[in-house]
C-alpha cells in the first residue's frame, strides 16, 4: 500500500532529540490533515519520533523499512 504524502524531511544522520524538534518544526509549518514523511535511522530515531509526534497529538499512519532505514508518515492534526 502507498501512502500518498505532501512533504518529505530527510533525517538520515540526525541523532535525537533533534530529529523530533526538526519533525516538530516542519509540521508546525503544514496545513493541517497534510502527510510528512519522515526518514529516520534505525535505533533511538525510530523508537523515539512516532511515539512523539503522537504524545503531540498527530497521527502515525505507518513506518516502512527504507533500507537500513524507515519511512514515517505523519498525518498532521
Amino acid at each position: 500500500m502507498d501512502i500518498d504524502y505532501n512533504q518529505t524531511l530527510d533525517l538520515t544522520g540526525v541523532a535525537c532529540p533533534i530529529n523530533f524538534v526538526k519533525t516538530k518544526l516542519k509540521l508546525e509549518g503544514m496545513p493541517k490533515d497534510e502527510v510528512l514523511e519522515v526518514i529516520l535511522d534505525d535505533g533511538e530515531p525510530i523508537m523515539n519520533v512516532p511515539k512523539s509526534v503522537k504524545e503531540d497529538g498527530h497521527k502515525v499512519l505507518a513506518i516502512k523499512p527504507f533500507g537500513d532505514r524507515f519511512k514515517l508518515y505523519v498525518k498532521k492534526q
